[in-house]
Formats: C-alpha cells, structure tokens, sequence
C-alpha cells in the first residue's frame, strides 16, 4: 500500500476478531512508532502492551469513552518520558507522531485500531498510572485499541479546500 493511499484510507475501528495479534506483528508496529519524528531527535516514548484481558478491560473502568477497548484483543499505552523531554508540549506532540505511525503501520498489516485520549485528562492520566505502575516521570499520552477487524468502515472524502489559506490568513 502506498503512503498516500494508507493515510486516506486508514479509518478507525471498533470492532475486532478475536484473533490474537502475533509478536512479529506488534513489533513491526512498534518499530514504525519508534520511526516517528520528534523534537531535537530526543524520541521520549515508552510504550506498554497490553495483552491480558484483565489488564485491557481495566482501561475502560479509567476511561469510560473507551469502550471499543473491551472488544479489542490488544491495546498500547503510549507514554513520554519526562526525564528525556522535559517539555510537556513536545513530549504530547512526540508521542502523538509516535501514535500516528503505528495506526499506519497497524492499517498496512490488515490490522485495524482506534486513538484513544488520555492526556490531558488528569483524571485517566493518574488511574492509567497508578494500575499500570508507571513511574513518575512518564506521561501516559495515547492509548491505542488494536486488532482483526471485525467491521469496514467506509472512506469518506475529508478535504476541503476552505480550509486552505495561501500566505495569509
């Protein structure tokens, strides 16, 4: 698939096979996250797979807008670290380029996803962190639902020229 083909093509998805998602593929998942850009090349993210159902469903006892969670068969939790980019808003900004190759990597393999928030909201950044364990420096910024597709979810078409803006406003 090509790039152009895969960002247009690439639509969230909520429903899933319960079919397990292999090792080699969450690794080449995670490889095209570790490929994103991020400010001065400090590349701050960590990220927690989540394979156990317990430990998935508990995702949605923290964020009750992620129900799609408790069909999913995996899940990341993609994090930042604070000690490797102290700036919040480029660590938020690292992670979520980190999330976007995924997704994409996640929709080349015939895999489906969807993002789900956690920061800034204060209240599933801390239930993420105190369940999961994480350290104090590391900000849970995404969190991505993955599997088979158990749905197709139509193209539609997103662009619109009113949004552009040559030079000036």
């Amino acid at each position: 698939m090509n790039t152009l083909k895969a960002i247009i093509s690439r639509r969230s998805i909520r429903q899933y096979k319960k079919k397990k998602v292999s090792k080699e593929e969450i690794n080449q998942i995670l490889k095209a996250a570790m490929y994103a850009p991020s400010a001065m090349n400090y590349q701050p993210w960590h990220f927690i797979v989540l394979n156990k159902r317990e430990d998935i469903d508990h995702l949605f006892k923290i964020n009750p807008h992620a129900e799609m969670i408790l069909k999913a068969p995996l899940a990341i939790i993609v994090c930042g670290d604070l000690k490797t980019e102290m700036n919040i808003d480029y660590l938020v900004q690292d992670c979520s380029a980190a999330t976007q190759n995924a997704l994409l990597a996640i929709h080349e393999l015939g895999l489906g996803s969807v993002w789900v928030s956690s920061y800034p909201n204060k209240d599933t950044v801390e239930g993420i962190k105190k369940y999961y364990e994480i350290p104090e420096n590391i900000v849970p910024v995404s969190i991505i639902s993955l599997g088979y597709p158990a749905e197709e979810v139509k193209t539609e078409d997103r662009f619109n020229e009113s949004r552009i803006h040559l030079n000036k406003w």
